[in-house]
Parts: C-alpha cells; sequence; structure tokens
C-alpha cells in the first residue's frame, strides 16, 4: 500500500463506526502475533493530560537512552503524528508499510475491526517491530474496553484524572466513569492516579485491590518554587530543579504526574538519571496544550473541549492576560457547551465560534447563540478558516491575544489558516 492506499483503507474502517468491546482488536492482535505482549508497555488513561503526560514522559525515557515509542489520540496534524519512535512521528512510507501487514488480517475477519481498533492494533505492531525498549501508549476513551486495552501486564497504569466527560459512552456520574478507566489496572501490575476526585480515587482503589495492584497516588508535597510564564513552567522537585516549556497552568499536576511515576519506574528497575530527568523535561514538546504560535498579537491554541478543559484553560487566560482576549472556538456536540460561555465570559472581548472538521461537531450557529445568550458578542463561520481569518484580523486590530478553543480535530486546519493570516 502506499500512504494514500492506507488512509483510504482507515477510511473504510470508519464507516463500520465505533463499537464497544474486545473481541475483534482481541482477535486481530492474535492475527498479527501478539506484539502487545512483546513491549513494555506504559498505558495512560484519563479524562485530561493524557497526551502532555505521554509527551513529557516519552522525552523523558528517551533522554535516558530508552528507545521509546509512542501513541497517542487522536492524531493532531496527520494520521503519523499519533506514532512516535524517539519522539521523532515515523514517516508515511513506515505508517504504510505497518497498515499494509494489517489490513488484509483485517478482511480476513468476519466482525472487521473499527478504525480505531486497527490504528492501535498498528501501534503495538510498530513498536514490536521497532524493538522499543518501552512504549508510552495512550487510551483512546475510557480504558477497560478502549482499543488499546490489550496487554496483559503493562510496566505501569496511569489514570492522569478523572472528570465528566464521554458521558454518552463512559456513565453519569464521576464513579462510573472512573470504573472503566481503572478497567487498564491489571493483576500484580504497579498502578498510578493522579486526580483529585475522592468519588474516583475509591473506585480505582477497589480494582486496584482486586488485582493486587500496588497503587500510588499523586503527592504535591516535593513540589516547591513553582513559576509560570509564557515561556514555560519551572519548580523544584525533591531540591531538583526542572523546567518544560509547557506552559498552560494545568500542566503542573501532569509534571507531578510524570515525576511521580518517574520514581515507580525506576523502583521497578528502570536507569533513569537527574540529568535525564532534567533534559527530558526541558525538551518536552506537545501541539495544542497552550501552544503558543504567534507572539504579535499573541496566538494560542489549547485544545479544552471538556468543562474541566475550559476551566482549566480559563485558569491559564488570567494567568496571563491582563486583558480580554478574542476567542475562536469549536467543540463536539456532545460535550456540555452550555456551560463555556460563563465559564469563560469574563475574558472573552469577542467571540468567533466555528464548527470543527468532524460528523460530531456541534455547528457554528447554535455555540454563536450559546454566547450571544449570555451578553457576549459571538460570530459565527461555516468555514473555519473565515473564522480564523476575521479572529486573528481582530485581535491584531484591537492588540488582544487570540486564543483558539475546543476539539484538536481543529488543529491542522487553524494552522494552516493562520499560515496565510
Amino acid at each position: 500500500m502506499t500512504y494514500t492506499e492506507a488512509l483510504d483503507y482507515l477510511k473504510l474502517a470508519s464507516e463500520r463506526g465505533s463499537k464497544l468491546g474486545l473481541e475483534r482488536v482481541e482477535a486481530l492482535m492474535g492475527l498479527l502475533g501478539d506484539p502487545q505482549e512483546k513491549v513494555k508497555v506504559i498505558h495512560v488513561s484519563g479524562t485530561n493530560g493524557k497526551g502532555s503526560f505521554g509527551a513529557m514522559l516519552t522525552s523523558v525515557l528517551c533522554s535516558a537512552g530508552y528507545k521509546t515509542g509512542g501513541f497517542s489520540s487522536p492524531a493532531i496534524t496527520a494520521v503519523t503524528d499519533s506514532y512516535r519512535i524517539g519522539c521523532k512521528e515515523i514517516t508515511e512510507q513506515r505508517f504504510a508499510d505497518i497498515i499494509t501487514k494489517a489490513a488484509p488480517l483485517c478482511e480476513s475477519m468476519d466482525d472487521k475491526p473499527t478504525e480505531f481498533e486497527v490504528l492501535a492494533a498498528a501501534a503495538y505492531l510498530l513498536f514490536d517491530e521497532e524493538k522499543c525498549d518501552i512504549a508510552v501508549v495512550e487510551c483512546g476513551m475510557g480504558g477497560d474496553t478502549d482499543a488499546t486495552n490489550v496487554m496483559t501486564a503493562p510496566m505501569l497504569s496511569v489514570i492522569t484524572n478523572v472528570q465528566s466527560d464521554h458521558c454518552g459512552f463512559l456513565g453519569s456520574t464521576i464513579a462510573e466513569i472512573a470504573s472503566h478507566k481503572a478497567g487498564i489496572i491489571k493483576q500484580g501490575r504497579p498502578a498510578y492516579f493522579g486526580g483529585d476526585s475522592e468519588e474516583a480515587l475509591n473506585v480505582i482503589k477497589t480494582r486496584a485491590a482486586e488485582m493486587s495492584a500496588p497503587l500510588t497516588l499523586k503527592d504535591l508535597s516535593p513540589v516547591s518554587d513553582v513559576r509560570y510564564s509564557l515561556d514555560g513552567i519551572s519548580l523544584t522537585w525533591k531540591g531538583l530543579p526542572l523546567n518544560t516549556p509547557l506552559c498552560g497552568s494545568y500542566q503542573l499536576d501532569n509534571i507531578v504526574n510524570v515525576l511521580t511515576c518517574v520514581d515507580i519506574l525506576r523502583d521497578i528497575g528502570f536507569d533513569i538519571s537527574d540529568d535525564a530527568l532534567k533534559k527530558g523535561l526541558a525538551e518536552a514538546k506537545w501541539h495544542g496544550r497552550f501552544e503558543i504560535l504567534r507572539r504579535e498579537p499573541y496566538v494560542i491554541f489549547d485544545g479544552a473541549h471538556n468543562p474541566d478543559g475550559i476551566r482549566f484553560a480559563a485558569d491559564t487566560i488570567s494567568r496571563y492576560f491582563d486583558k480580554k482576549a478574542a476567542i475562536l472556538i469549536g467543540v463536539m456536540a456532545d460535550k456540555e457547551y452550555s456551560l463555556y460561555a460563563d465559564m469563560l465570559g469574563c475574558y472573552i472581548d469577542k467571540a468567533f465560534t466555528v464548527r470543527p472538521d468532524n460528523p460530531r461537531a456541534l455547528d457554528s450557529g447554535k455555540l454563536a447563540e450559546v454566547f450571544n445568550g449570555k451578553g457576549i458578542e459571538a460570530e459565527s463561520f461555516e468555514v473555519l478558516a473565515d473564522g480564523v481569518r476575521k479572529a486573528y484580523s481582530y485581535a491584531k486590530e484591537k492588540d488582544i491575544p487570540l486564543i483558539a478553543l475546543g476539539s484538536l480535530y481543529m488543529y491542522r486546519e487553524f494552522t494552516a489558516a493562520l499560515e496565510n493570516c
């Protein structure tokens, strides 16, 4: 297959929709030779922070000399961006190679795998073929029935936090959502929870006890001297000065999660020096998380798309800017978008609403109505690029920041449109 043919095959798989259960992907893994059992895996679930956590931990492991694979979703720039070897995105040809191997096996199955199941299986195949020392694998949604949840003995199972999201699939309460995410905890294998919800913690503790899995919790006490700037976050951890260019205020929790998990990995035999820890955090890169794309005026993209993410984005805006911002926002229709005007209102000079390129996206006019209904001037755009141009022109004229919020599905189109501004 060529890269284009591989993409065409994924479109075919996407027509199968999204189906619960691991039966298909487990059968596919068997046909591929069970590569997920041949790779040491750090499995990551959670409502928010999975991508940033994975990017920082992968960078640390690479700095420590480990050949590290990474899988994340959704893809931000192109499908190849979901797959990383040594912190570098794989090539289009390498992606075509692994889909070429997986596709005939998928088609030989009576119950053919969905698009995400193909992508997840391809990740494990890639990491095995590349002889990775370890791989950091991010769940797509939930945990127990997520297509990545096919290994029997991960090195470490991580739940970054548990908040309300994907309620139509995962449940309407924190406990229900936590029960899905806790499904990645495996028999006798270490687990970590980095969230603050007592309701979620109770569920996760129960699962860990059932699995005889040693559970570690987030501890902020070793942290001191935290400093925030638009150039990044610096802090001291157990006397060690550290910094990362990731600047969202919410990244502090992700950094602490990474640091605690590094201690767990050290305890189970991984050789990660303090120098590797410092270098890895300092060199970590991740698109779309309060990412500064321009500075005159400031143009920032943050993939906040659920209430918890919007709350953290609002906190970061207030921390760094003393003037109201132009906000460009586009979300999925299944999000609690009716809350966002109240959460962001005091930081908005004007809102520009757009529709991300996804079948589940909310109509931009409907989103604008929410903001206008709260007394916040909002203008909607059917074409995302038109909204970007208008919002950028407005921000530049008024000398205020432009902050794009919402689905990561619009990142690629947003950045492409920005290049023409």
